[in-house]
């Protein structure tokens, strides 16, 4: 009975830890298997112990060129779907205008599309208009659909302020862009900066859209893909934990300030 009632006092967080480790496990996986050195061209199975992929990267031809690709169209779409999702979240959460709820329809449709639709709807309309397949291509789709859960994470985050503490600024004679620049945007941040990561995450792992608008290009994802119907590297697993390390350091690291800020304030 008492095993019975601590279960279901801790239920939630029980269901959280099962949910963490069924998230988690996945990546320690594919961390033991960079430092594998399989028998043959697949590493599925456990060999022996070995850090020849962590020293030689780059072994596999073609690898690294489509990280660099794939990391400059994750940076660039990010800073695009940034800037323009930031300023339309604004304007549909803080004025009124004709056409508000169609654009706020429009604004949603991508995250409810299909990929599949989306990416064979783009390649449609980049083939009528006779534009080449490539970087720009795949730039514009990720931007397209990256805008939307940017547009949703920054709207929420400016529905949530409180709008006293602009007034509060504009009675102590601060100017509009005073008030903007040192109170609306710094309130704004912690949406901006989760819509920003989502877009980069986003953009770096999308396979489906891409490979309708990629042309010749080779994205991380698509050389992944393209990689397991022969054998899966060593080197993909050692790209996947440096980048699953890296989100990991950069969810601490802002952890770690915002506590220092409330430790402050």
């Amino acid at each position: 009975m008492r095993l019975i009632r601590r279960l279901r006092a801790n239920l939630v967080v029980i269901a959280g830890v099962l949910a963490l480790v069924y998230l988690i496990v996945p990546n320690l996986v594919v961390l033991a298997f960079s430092f594998n050195q399989p028998k043959g061209r697949f590493n599925y199975t456990w060999n022996h112990f070995s850090t020849d992929a962590w020293q030689h990267p780059c072994g596999v031809a073609g690898m690294c060129g489509s990280l660099t690709l794939s990391l400059k169209i994750a940076v660039y779409a990010t800073v695009a779907a940034t800037v323009l999702g930031t300023m339309t979240a604004f304007a549909l959460a803080r004025y009124r205008f004709r056409g508000r709820g169609a654009t706020n329809m429009l604004i949603f449709l991508p995250m409810a599309m299909p990929e599949v639709v989306m990416g064979a709807s783009l390649g449609t309309l980049f083939l009528n208009m006779r534009i080449q397949f490539g970087f720009w291509t795949i730039l514009i789709a990720h931007i397209m659909f990256c805008l939307s859960f940017v547009v949703t994470a920054v709207k929420a985050r400016v529905m949530s302020m409180d709008p006293r503490l602009e007034q509060a600024a504009q009675d102590l004679y601060a100017t509009p862009a005073q008030t903007f620049l040192r109170v609306t945007l710094p309130l704004a941040a912690p949406g901006i900066a989760a819509g920003a990561l989502l877009s980069f995450a986003l953009s770096f792992d999308d396979y489906i859209i891409t490979s309708f608008n990629a042309g010749n290009s080779v994205t991380f994802p698509m050389f992944v893909w393209g990689s397991a119907q022969r054998g899966t590297p060593v080197q993909v697993n050692v790209i996947g934990t440096a980048m699953f390390v890296i989100a990991v350091l950069l969810v601490l690291a802002g952890q770690l300030a915002g506590g220092r800020r409330k430790a402050r304030g």
